[in-house]
């Protein structure tokens, strides 16, 4: 049994030694137990694996060893069944069996992963430390992010041995389901759905997916399952006679036919009868194919294709086919390699029956998927290991693939590209390789990005920039006073958050510039100049600008000195002038205009103004803070014009005598002025009643009309007439309607 030596050392290493005798109280027990463990692994074991496992033995009875003296066997049993599982129904080799044995013994106190590597290697320690990795990971909303889920399983391993000895962990926890601790029932039957059980028919490991599914359901629907089991026992004498009566005349023309094959007869599994159940509405009684039978032909791989249609043309001319019903899994295997010909027919009595057509060979391949065969490569070369974990990889990946293609198995790290963590709620996120806390705040929602001032990953504080690595807990630290930054866009890695940052910072320009607007037409107004286009243009050009809100802006953040705009003024005050387009061909009393010297006399736009008349002219609909001048028409007193006015040049230009010059006084909240928009957008659910709601509750706006055109290659033309204070009112009326979602276009239309 164990050498005193290495009794002693265990002890030394990981806890206080036990007395010789009490160890020879348990030698019977413990040579019991070793004894399965070698009867698992007779088949492959050699001398050198035979010590590794003599060693993981010892490791992992000596870590348990207090709850043995209280429990029994227990503990130590779960780990040699979970390896036993793995050696001989998921078909993996030595070195998953040891790494199954030491699967739960990792605490990072008694035992480190580090200790492991120095006794077992980087490989064993690698799968190990992969393993708890997993094991960590929440799933209590599994169910909402069952795909997600099983992406980042994928993602969190660098072996795919680590998910195997997964799955054959959760087995062994379902076949003994009455010692699993209440508090986690629920839990390990979700995990158990949403993506053992996937996993296992990716891998085409059927017989641990239908026995997790039987006793899934057997946990999960108790009722139901009885009730059905209760159904197929009672009917099972039948269903032997039915079955040896249809097998019947299928034998004897094959053996007529000289085959060599062996033919079983089952009823469907009661979970696969349940699905049948709910699929097709109906109940136990008329679920038509309860019955599968499976012809194995013993036959050379050269003659499997034809000996199976040679088979299946027996069984055709004996029972009638259901054409639909007919797969074809030999010409066009499944991503998983299995290898089958199905058919459906109809017996005598109008019984549905699967038959199931498939060599020797193929049933082996069905029964163990794609880890057939694989058992001895985990001590052959590693490039025939790396091609094993990288075709396993590439079809739990592809669950669309239908058929493997060599050449798409290159990829050595899957989901390289996408990192996944939770919120503190459980919520599962997929978010890209290299994405930060100020990605995934992003991500969240859009307020909580723009506050966003660190984050808690994993109980730690950690700033914005902080890259998160796959299965990080992440919650979101914010703070009021916090704004986007334009140096945000040089670390976040997310389209939404680039995208919401940039509005962000668009926005607050537009405040900004809002601000040095107001603060140039006060400077203007202290050196008694006309605020208007012409001087904006001027400026706009003089500083080489793209935008008059460029100018704005830079004026509010002071990167524009006021001084130096009043030198540019003051030096060419004649290019405030608005000028024509083509002035060498209009009379030079065209480039007189309202805006003049700074000691000429402006008539005062103000109802207050007594014994003078002047109306807003209908053709432009001004409103102030547009560029203005007055007209004398007789009779009717004075109108005033936009500059821009269709009417303007030639009122200008042969009535020159008749213009005078205008301005607007400060107006208060209560002048407004009438005038136009036209907005056009998507015809979408809600969108005009989202403008409507702008305009009057965000903006307090009076709407007077309201037209509406819906004819118009699937959008809408609006025209909406509306009372406002002033143009920068009506500016930041319209920059808001922009951000309305489904507006395409909106901008001011009074012009006829």
């Amino acid at each position: 049994m164990f050498s005193i030596l290495a009794v002693l050392i265990l002890h030394r290493r990981f806890g206080t030694p036990k007395t010789m005798a009490e160890l020879t109280n348990n030698n019977i027990r413990i040579r019991e137990i070793y004894r399965t463990l070698l009867r698992y692994c007779r088949p492959i074991i050699n001398k050198k694996e035979a010590i590794r496992l003599r060693k993981a033995f010892e490791i992992v009875l000596e870590y348990h060893q207090p709850t043995w003296e209280k429990t029994g066997e227990e503990y130590i049993y779960h780990s040699i069944e979970v390896a036993g599982i793995a050696l001989k129904e998921i078909n993996l080799g030595m070195t998953s069996v040891i790494c199954a044995l030491l699967h739960n013994i990792v605490d990072g106190k008694t035992i480190t992963i580090q200790d492991i590597e120095k006794e077992f290697g980087e490989e064993v320690a690698l799968i190990v430390e992969g393993y708890t990795r997993l094991s960590e990971i929440q799933t209590e909303k599994i169910s909402i992010h069952s795909d997600n889920f099983r992406k980042l399983y994928l993602s969190l391993v660098q072996d795919i041995r680590v998910i195997l000895i997964k799955l054959a962990h959760r087995l062994h926890d379902m076949r003994n389901f009455e010692v699993v601790p209440k508090s986690k029932r629920e839990k390990f039957l979700a995990e158990v759905n949403h993506i053992y059980i996937p996993i296992a028919h990716r891998l085409g490991l059927y017989h641990v997916k239908t026995e997790m599914e039987e006793l899934w359901m057997k946990h999960s629907h108790t009722a139901i399952y009885r009730s059905i089991a209760k159904k197929v026992k009672d009917s099972r004498t039948k269903q032997r006679a039915f079955i040896e009566e249809f097998i019947a005349p299928i034998e004897r023309e094959m053996i007529k036919q000289g085959f060599v094959f062996d033919i079983k007869g089952r009823p469907k599994s009661i979970h696969s009868i349940w699905r049948k159940m709910k699929k097709q509405n109906v109940g136990f009684d008329e679920v038509y194919d309860l019955f599968a039978v499976r012809i194995i032909l013993d036959t050379p791989k050269k003659d499997e294709k034809g000996d199976c249609w040679r088979a299946y043309s027996i069984v055709t001319d004996i029972y009638q086919p259901n054409p639909n019903r007919l797969r074809d899994w030999i010409s066009t295997p499944k991503a998983s390699g299995y290898e089958s010909l199905h058919t459906t027919v109809i017996d005598s009595h109008g019984k549905w029956v699967e038959v199931q057509i498939r060599s020797k060979r193929m049933d082996e391949l069905a029964e163990q998927g794609l880890a057939a065969h694989w058992k001895y490569k985990e001590g052959g070369r590693k490039a025939d290991q790396e091609e094993w974990m990288l075709k396993i990889r590439d079809v739990i990946e592809n669950a669309e693939q239908d058929k493997l293609d060599s050449k798409a198995i290159s990829k050595i790290d899957l989901y390289s590209d996408k990192t996944f963590v939770f919120t503190p709620e459980g919520d599962l996120r997929k978010l890209p390789h290299g994405a930060t806390v100020l990605d995934f705040a992003y991500d969240i929602h859009t307020s909580v990005g723009d506050m966003c001032n660190g984050a808690r990953v994993n109980g730690r504080i950690v700033p914005i920039r902080y890259i998160l690595q796959n299965g990080d807990k992440v919650e979101v630290i914010t703070s009021k006073s916090q704004k986007p930054k334009m140096d945000w866009l040089s670390f976040v890695v997310t389209n939404k958050a680039k995208s919401k940052i940039k509005r962000a910072m668009k926005e607050e320009r537009f405040k900004e510039a809002e601000e040095g607007k107001e603060i140039l037409r006060r400077k203007l107004r202290n050196r008694k100049i006309q605020f208007n286009d012409a001087i904006i243009d001027k400026l706009v050009r003089q500083y080489k600008l793209s935008s008059s809100v460029d100018l704005y802006y830079l004026i509010a953040i002071e990167k524009i000195d006021l001084n130096d705009i009043k030198k540019t003024i003051a030096e060419s005050p004649a290019e405030t002038k608005p000028a024509a387009k083509d002035e060498s061909k209009e009379p030079e009393k065209l480039t007189k205009t309202p805006l003049q010297e700074e000691s000429k006399d402006f008539m005062v736009i103000d109802d207050d103004i007594d014994n003078l008349d002047y109306e807003l002219a209908k053709c432009c609909n001004p409103i102030s803070g547009d560029a203005v001048f007055g007209f004398v028409t007789v009779g009717k007193g004075i109108t005033i014009h936009r500059l821009n006015c269709p009417n303007a040049r030639q009122m200008l230009s042969k009535y020159n005598y008749r213009v005078i010059d205008v301005k607007w006084r400060k107006t208060d909240d209560a002048k407004t002025y009438l005038t136009t928009l036209h907005v056009i957008g998507d015809d979408q659910m809600g969108v005009l009643n989202n403008i409507t709601t702008v305009i009057s509750n965000d903006f307090k706006v009076n709407m007077v009309s309201l037209n509406v055109d819906t004819g118009v290659s699937s959008g809408f033309e609006a025209k909406i007439k509306l009372s406002v204070k002033d143009t920068g009112h009506l500016e930041m009326l319209i920059h808001k309607l922009l951000k309305v979602k489904g507006v395409k276009k909106a901008v001011r239309a009074d012009i006829s």
